[in-house]
């Protein structure tokens, strides 16, 4: 086994490792991560057994493993760009939201402040 190999193999582990046990950061489902998981798994069986990807590539009508490798990632990398925007856009309005709902509780608390009850 080359020792790029290797490296690689240490770092998709590590990757999985990660974002499998954190839990307070990457939430996810399941779902997900059972994808992502067996994408990393397909990552590292292409690393080990390269001359198997061209023949999967050569099923699906794409000239070359690395190629059919490239379009799947550009595709995972859609899916993540795509994915993370949504994720931004509603994380931007939850705190839209509630800095209205600050600026209205501060609002009310002022307007309680000027005016004391008689």
């Amino acid at each position: 086994m080359l020792v790029i190999q290797i490296v690689l193999i240490a770092a998709a582990a590590g990757l999985v490792w990660f974002f499998v046990t954190n839990r307070g950061n990457a939430r996810a489902s399941a779902g997900f991560k059972l994808l992502f998981v067996a994408f990393v798994a397909f990552g590292v069986y292409a690393m080990i057994r390269p001359d198997d990807l061209t023949v999967i590539a050569g099923w699906v009508d794409v000239g070359r493993g690395t190629d059919l490798m490239l379009y799947c990632l550009v595709i995972v990398f859609a899916f993540t760009t795509v994915a993370s925007y949504l994720r931004f856009r509603e994380l931007e309005i939850r705190f839209a939201r509630l800095a209205r709902a600050v600026a209205l509780q501060n609002a009310e608390a002022d307007e309680r402040n000027d005016h004391p009850a008689a």
